[in-house]
């Protein structure tokens, strides 16, 4: 029985949970190394809960709903979009973190926040704002700076040190502080490899056949296999150890799948739509560059503190794919002219 007098705060007692319950290598709410603008703790909630909630109610978060994955505007609804994506990377790191006795809230936190800055129209709309812009982009750092600068008008969310770190760090390149980071890291490539492979099938891209057999033979045949065999693997190769990672044979056999989707979907899928939202976001890009003082708010301020080719890219990154569209319309289509009164 939980003796909930001894405790002044609910938060105390999650805490004080966590002490005797998590692995001795997972990240302690209780040891958080804190946020960059320092604030008062919540009675109810640890510093990873309300840095979830943050990015769960931010306008970042809703906008991830009308952006591309990988197929751009499909018919159907059951494609994923990028908001779907981040609920499978937050399920698969709540499976890792859950199984060896991680802090399922820091992952969930990390997870929510991992994809808060990509572009509209996927990987194609990082790329070009890649090589417009002199100070480059890149999705993940992006999505820090979305949480640090851009949210709540200009103030951002004050994430803790260890969620930021996540989130900066989600990519296969990348070096996480904490094992719920790297639970995400691999949750993401295990979660995008997979439902890509159902879109790609219900596109009529892909059949099952089509897939390596040996990576097939080693994960799989369809996604709750092989994303059951992932997650097993993980907690045989990480229990009791302070790493999260795969055994070889499931990291090739993943590596491997991966690269078949590069070669027979994403390329694919990347051609229909680059020429056009390459010119499209170029002239976005080329047009907001002579023109920033058209920047809506919170963009506008920014300005006055960083170099304008970064704000721009700050505003086309949150556009959803329908806002691109709707903004390139608006200056560079023309409208019908109509006459109030007087016949044609």
């Amino acid at each position: 029985m939980i003796d909930f007098t001894e405790y002044k705060t609910v938060r105390e007692r999650i805490c004080a949970q966590e002490e005797t319950a998590f692995s001795p290598f997972a990240q302690k709410s209780g040891e958080s190394k804190g946020r960059l603008r320092e604030e008062p703790l919540c009675d109810m909630r640890t510093p990873f809960q309300r840095d979830r909630d943050r990015i769960i109610y931010s306008n970042s978060f809703k906008r991830l709903k009308n952006k591309t994955q990988v197929f751009f505007a499909p018919e159907g609804d059951h494609y994923i979009t990028r908001l779907t994506h981040t609920f499978d990377v937050s399920q698969i790191a709540r499976s890792i973190s859950r199984c060896l006795s991680l802090n399922e809230d820091l992952a969930e936190a990390i997870a929510l926040g991992h994809d808060l800055g990509h572009t509209p129209f996927g990987h194609v709309g990082e790329r070009v704002l890649d090589k417009l812009a002199p100070c480059g982009f890149h999705h993940n750092e992006q999505s820090v700076r979305v949480v640090d600068v851009i949210e709540k008008d200009g103030r951002g969310l004050n994430l803790t040190i260890e969620v930021r770190d996540g989130i900066l760090e989600h990519k296969s390149s990348g070096t996480p502080m904490t094992l719920e980071g790297m639970a995400v890291s691999l949750a993401d490539r295990i979660a995008y490899i997979n439902h890509d492979i159902e879109d790609a099938m219900r596109a009529g891209i892909l059949k099952a056949e089509d897939l390596p057999k040996d990576a097939v033979e080693t994960l799989g045949s369809i996604t709750k296999e092989r994303i059951n065999t992932a997650i097993t693997d993980i907690y045989e190769q990480s229990k009791g150890k302070n790493v999260v990672q795969m055994s070889e044979e499931v990291m090739n056999a993943t590596a491997k799948l991966r690269s078949f989707m590069f070669e027979r979907v994403y390329e694919l899928a990347n051609k229909s739509i680059q020429d056009r939202a390459e010119r499209l976001l170029t002239q976005l890009f080329e047009y907001f560059m002579k023109h920033e003082r058209e920047l809506p708010a919170p963009y506008d301020k920014l300005l006055e503190k960083y170099p304008k080719d970064r704000v721009v890219c700050d505003y086309i990154s949150g556009m959803t794919d329908k806002y691109a569209i709707s903004v390139f319309e608006r200056l560079f289509i023309p409208t019908t002219f109509s006459l109030s009164g007087v016949g044609v």
